[in-house]
């Protein structure tokens, strides 16, 4: 618990020092955010507020991980070693966000408000994501547990295993539905950034749930002598746990230049990298379904854009909303952006209330 403490303490201040610092840096570069000439026109004042501030809580959760770890060592407490399950979760994060600063520098390079080609950052993508789904399949601890599984999770894995054609088979698999988790929730968080505030409040409440969940695995792990009959094999949860912590801390801290009116945009290089790392958690604690429920909010957003455009397809250039993804519809039906933004963190709160509910639930029932 006191590693938890110390994380969550150490991301929110790295991003409250690191995010004012950040801006003054970009403001003195000249790198402001580029908006969608198709987009709401009360976003036309947005324009030249400085972006790419995912690098901020990005590069304060890899600092207040190894930092944390360094604290807990010289304390002398428990799991103060880093491990393979965590170090693994940054890899995808990072590398996700590095896709995303790509893509924003590109933008800001070029004056314009398209970055990378879709079949560059497609490539990109894939080369982290399947990077990250290889790895997460070695790397066995002593009780053989790697800190990823080929069956399919829900609130834990399931009698669906992946390699039930073999290993190879398994492995190849697992890399695709990897890779098909880690695209939907990166494309979730970047449709859902757009308001200010909007995304990373949302993420922040996912995150702080998989602080919980992790949380609860490690004390209810196979491992312990004590578990009972719903114990888990998920590997390094407690540091797990404690990434997660160091994570909602980092966006806590961020909130505070992120929320209305944004004084910086995380750009896509914040909400690939949130994006990743919530792929990650999910495919780490194996509750790779329940994760859809938990980001619900997300998830809603994603299938307004899914149904505008199939619609406007299939209708000849009919619109079942004002605009998508689902914010702007009640942007332009005359909701103020902050109004949309507290209402939708509501929503998103209640997904994770259902999703967490559902994890304890399912193991109460073990009992």
């Amino acid at each position: 618990m006191i590693g938890l403490l110390i994380g969550a303490l150490l991301g929110l201040v790295l991003t409250l020092i690191g995010t004012p610092l950040f801006i003054k840096f970009l403001v003195r570069q000249g790198y402001g955010q580029f908006i969608r000439d198709d987009g709401p026109t009360s976003h036309a004042t947005k324009r030249g507020t400085p972006t790419m501030g995912g690098t901020v809580f990005v590069v304060a959760t890899v600092v207040a991980y190894f930092l944390t770890h360094w604290i807990m060592s010289g304390l002398q407490l428990e799991n103060a070693g880093v491990t393979a399950s965590a170090l693994i979760l940054l890899l995808l994060m990072v590398g996700m966000g590095f896709v995303g600063f790509l893509d924003d520098f590109t933008k800001i390079s070029n004056q314009r408000s398209l970055g990378l080609t879709p079949w560059a950052k497609i490539i990109l993508q894939a080369v982290v994501g399947i990077t990250f789904a290889v790895l997460a399949l070695n790397f066995p601890n002593e009780r053989g547990l790697t800190p990823a599984s080929t069956a399919i999770s829900f609130v834990r894995d399931l009698p669906i295993d992946l390699a039930f054609a073999g290993p190879v088979l398994g492995v190849i698999l697992f890399v695709v539905w990897s890779n098909l988790i880690t695209t939907a929730t990166t494309n979730a968080v970047n449709l859902t950034d757009g308001l200010d505030g909007l995304a990373t409040g949302a993420t922040a409440m996912i995150t702080a749930a998989y602080m919980l969940i992790t949380l609860f695995q490690a004390n209810q792990s196979c491992g312990v002598t004590s578990a009972g009959p719903g114990c888990y094999e998920v590997r390094d949860s407690m540091d797990l746990a404690v990434l997660a912590s160091i994570l909602t801390g980092a966006l806590i801290g961020f909130l505070w230049w992120n929320t209305a009116p944004a004084k910086i945009f995380m750009g896509d290089t914040g909400s690939l990298a949130l994006g990743g790392a919530l792929a990650g958690f999910a495919i780490m604690s194996r509750t790779e379904l329940l994760v859809v429920i938990l980001a619900g909010l997300m998830v809603l957003i994603t299938l307004s854009v899914i149904i505008q455009v199939g619609y406007f397809k299939l209708s000849g250039g009919k619109r079942v909303f004002l605009m998508a993804p689902l914010q702007h519809h009640f942007e332009l039906k005359g909701w103020a952006e902050v109004t949309v933004v507290i209402r939708f963190w509501i929503i998103g709160l209640l997904c994770v209330a259902v999703g967490i509910a559902l994890f304890y639930g399912e193991w109460v029932l073990s009992q």
